[in-house]
C-alpha cells in the first residue's frame, strides 16, 4: 500500500511481462491467485483498461456476452445488464452506470500492475479508543422491520420508524406486531435517523401520529440529491426539527456519542447508510444501500445490521407474457434470493462485525387482494442467512431479533454466551400480527377516483407534461383497473408515446419498444393527483405489466422512481382552465 495522488493506493492485481504478453485484444478474464478476487482486462491498441469482475447494479458477476458481435461488452449473471469494456459504461439498460474503473500501469519489469484507488476513511478522522462499557449502557431494541431503538448512555436514538400503516400505497404491511409502548419510545426519542424516503423507512403514517404528542423530535437525514423529506408540505405532517447533514461528517451529538451518514454507492440520489459511534464502539446500519459507501466500509464493528429478506420489488411477480411462467418467476426468485444470502454472508465474513443483526426485511402482502403476491414473493430467512454467516466465520455473534427484544452490547461483547446478553420480549408479547387496520388507508387511496381533475381525459396530457419524461423511444399503454387487474368500465386507457411526448389514438406503426401497464386506479390516480413517484405503483405491487420486446427501460422506470418534479401538478389551474373552456364550448 503506497500513498498516490493523496489516496491509498493498492496493487489488486499484478502480471508478469509474459502475462501481458499472453493478454489478447479484446476482453480478458484474470484472477487474483493470492486471495481469488476476479477482474476483468480490456486490450485495444493503445491502452488496457481494468475493473473488478463485480456489477455496479447489484453485485452480480460478468461472463462473456457471446450476443455481442464487437468483442467490447461483457454481461452479468444476475440481471443481464450489459457492460461495455472499452468505455466503462453499461449500454444495456443504456444511460444507466459507468463501472468503477482500476487504474492500470506498467511496472519496472514491464509487467503490469492493477491498482485499486482508496480515498480516505472519513470514519477515520478523529479517532477514538474504545473505551469499556457497563452492563447496561448501550442496548439495542427491535421495534419493527428496519426500526431500531438504540440507548446509548443517557441519549435514545431510533432508526427508521415505520411502526403503523401500510408502504408502497397499500403493498406492504408490517409482518410483526411492534411492542405496545412504541409511540412513548418514539415521543423519548433524542434523534431520529430516517435512511432513505420510501415508506417502509419513512413513514407518513407513523410520523402523522408522532407529530400529534412531539412534533419536535429531531430528524436527521443525509443530503441526497432527491430530498428525503420532498413531500413533507403535502403530507400535513407537522414535525419542526428535519436536520439535512453532510455525508461523510461526524455529527457530534455529546462527548461520547456521535454519528456519520454516509451514501449509497449505486444509487447516490437516494439510498444512505450510518455509523454511530458511542465511547468509540461503532454500530453499522447499511439499511436498503445496494453499494452502501461503494463498497468501503469500517471492519470489525462491535454491531452491524442489514437488509436480507429480498422481494422488494415488482420483478417478476408482476410481469406476464412470453418467458414470465410461473415456472420461470419461482425459479427465478428461488435463484435471486439465494444470490443476496450468499452476497449479505459474504460481506458479513468480509467486514467482520463483531455482533451481526439481520433486518429491514419483515414486511408481508397482507391484504387479501395481494395473495398471489403473497404466495409467489418468496423471502429469505434470517435464521438461514445466519447459518451460512456462522458457517463461513464462526467468530461473528449473530442475532435474529424479535419485537421488543432487547440486546446488551457490553454483556456480548465480553461473553456471547451470557444469558442475560439478549434480553427476550415481555412475556405475552405478540410476534407476528394477526390483522390490519385496512381499511382507512384503502379508503384514503380510493378517494382520489372521484376527483373532479379526472373528468377532463385532458388530465392525461397535462399529467405527462408535468412529469417532463420525453426523447426517449418508448410507448406504453396505461389501463386503470379494478382490485384484481381487470380493466375498469368507464376507466381510462390511453397510450404514451414518450418520443415527442404525444398522446396517440393507436400504437405507432414505427419500430419502438411498448409496455403495457395495468395498474389499480384508486392508487394510480392517488399517485397522479399528489405527484407521487412511481414506486408506490412498482414496488408496492399495484401493476402487472407486459413487455414487447422483453426489455427494462432504465431511463423510463429511473425517472418516474426517482426524478419527478418535486412540487406537485398544479391541478387548480387545470381545472379552472379546463371549466372555462367547458364553458366556451357550451356557449
Amino acid at each position: 500500500i503506497e500513498q498516490k495522488m493523496g489516496q491509498t493506493s493498492k496493487i489488486v492485481l499484478s502480471l508478469t511481462p509474459s502475462e501481458r504478453a499472453a493478454l489478447k485484444e479484446g476482453i480478458n478474464f484474470l484472477r487474483n491467485k493470492a486471495d481469488g478476487k476476479s477482474f476483468i482486462l480490456y486490450k485495444d491498441a493503445d491502452t488496457v483498461r481494468a475493473c473488478k469482475n463485480t456489477c455496479k447494479h447489484q453485485g452480480g458477476v460478468f461472463i462473456a456476452d457471446i450476443e455481442d458481435l464487437t468483442g467490447k461488452c461483457v454481461r452479468c449473471t444476475k440481471h443481464n445488464w450489459r457492460l461495455d469494456m472499452s468505455i466503462m459504461k453499461y449500454v444495456n439498460p443504456p444511460d444507466s452506470f459507468s463501472q468503477d474503473e482500476l487504474v492500470v500501469e506498467t511496472d519496472t519489469n514491464n509487467g503490469l500492475v492493477v491498482i485499486e484507488l482508496h480515498p480516505p476513511n472519513p470514519w477515520d478522522a478523529d479517532p477514538r479508543q474504545a473505551e469499556e462499557l457497563s452492563f447496561g449502557e448501550v442496548q439495542v431494541t427491535y421495534l419493527t422491520h428496519a426500526c431500531m431503538e438504540l440507548v446509548l448512555g443517557d441519549k435514545r436514538f431510533i432508526f427508521d420508524p415505520w411502526l403503523m400503516g401500510p408502504a408502497f400505497a397499500r403493498g406492504w404491511w408490517l409482518l410483526h406486531e411492534p411492542p405496545c409502548d412504541w409511540m412513548e419510545r418514539l415521543c423519548r426519542a433524542d434523534l431520529i435517523y430516517i435512511s432513505h424516503m420510501h415508506s417502509d423507512h419513512l413513514s407518513y403514517p407513523t410520523l402523522k401520529k408522532l407529530a400529534e404528542r412531539r412534533p419536535d423530535v429531531p430528524i436527521y437525514v443525509g443530503n441526497t440529491e432527491r430530498p428525503v423529506f420532498w413531500y413533507l408540505d403535502q403530507s400535513g405532517v407537522k414535525m419542526t426539527k428535519i436536520n439535512i447533514v453532510p455525508f461523510g461528517v461526524w455529527q457530534q451529538v455529546d462527548q461520547n456519542l456521535r454519528f456519520m451518514i454516509l451514501m449509497d454507492g449505486v444509487h447516490p440520489e437516494m439510498d444512505t447508510c450510518i455509523i454511530v459511534e458511542y465511547k468509540g464502539h461503532k454500530i453499522l446500519n447499511t439499511v436498503d444501500c445496494t453499494r452502501p459507501n461503494g463498497g468501503k466500509l469500517p471492519e470489525k464493528v462491535d454491531l452491524m445490521m442489514s437488509d436480507f429478506a429480498g422481494g422488494a420489488s415488482g420483478f417478476p411477480m408482476t410481469f406476464s407474457g412470453g418467458k414470465f411462467t410461473e415456472a420461470w418467476k419461482a425459479q427465478f426468485i428461488k435463484t435471486e434470493r439465494r444470490k443476496l444470502l450468499n452476497y449479505k454472508a459474504q460481506l458479513v465474513t468480509d467486514l467482520k462485525p463483531k455482533i451481526y443483526c439481520p433486518f429491514a426485511g419483515y414486511f408481508v402482502e397482507a391484504h387479501p387482494s395481494d395473495s398471489y403476491i403473497k404466495k409467489t414473493n418468496l423471502k429469505n430467512d434470517p435464521e438461514e442467512l445466519n447459518r451460512l454467516i456462522k458457517k463461513k466465520c464462526g467468530d461473528v455473534f449473530t442475532w435474529t431479533p424479535k419485537p421488543g427484544a432487547t440486546l446488551d452490547l457490553a454483556r456480548i461483547l465480553k461473553d456471547p454466551t451470557d444469558s442475560k446478553g439478549i434480553m427476550d420480549p415481555p412475556a405475552g408479547t405478540k410476534v407476528f400480527k394477526e390483522s390490519w387496520d385496512f381499511k382507512p388507508y384503502i379508503d384514503s387511496l380510493s378517494a382520489a377516483v372521484d376527483d373532479e381533475i379526472f373528468c377532463y381525459p385532458s388530465w392525461i396530457k397535462e399529467y405527462y407534461v408535468w412529469a417532463g419524461f420525453k426523447g426517449y423511444n418508448l410507448v406504453i399503454r396505461v389501463i386503470e383497473t379494478d382490485d384484481d387487474f381487470n380493466p375498469l368500465p368507464g376507466g381510462y386507457n390511453y397510450l404514451v408515446d414518450f418520443l415527442d411526448l404525444t398522446f396517440p389514438a393507436q400504437r405507432p406503426s414505427r419500430d419502438s419498444p411498448y409496455e403495457e401497464i395495468k395498474v389499480r386506479v384508486s392508487v394510480m390516480r392517488h399517485v397522479v393527483k399528489h405527484g407521487l413517484l412511481w414506486d408506490d405503483l412498482y414496488i408496492g405491487f399495484q401493476t402487472r405489466l407486459r413487455r414487447d420486446p422483453d426489455i427494462y427501460h432504465h431511463q423510463f422506470w429511473n425517472h418516474f422512481q426517482i426524478k419527478l418534479p418535486l412540487t406537485p401538478p398544479d391541478w387548480k389551474s387545470f381545472l379552472d382552465s379546463d371549466l372555462r373552456n367547458c364553458k366556451s364550448l357550451l356557449v
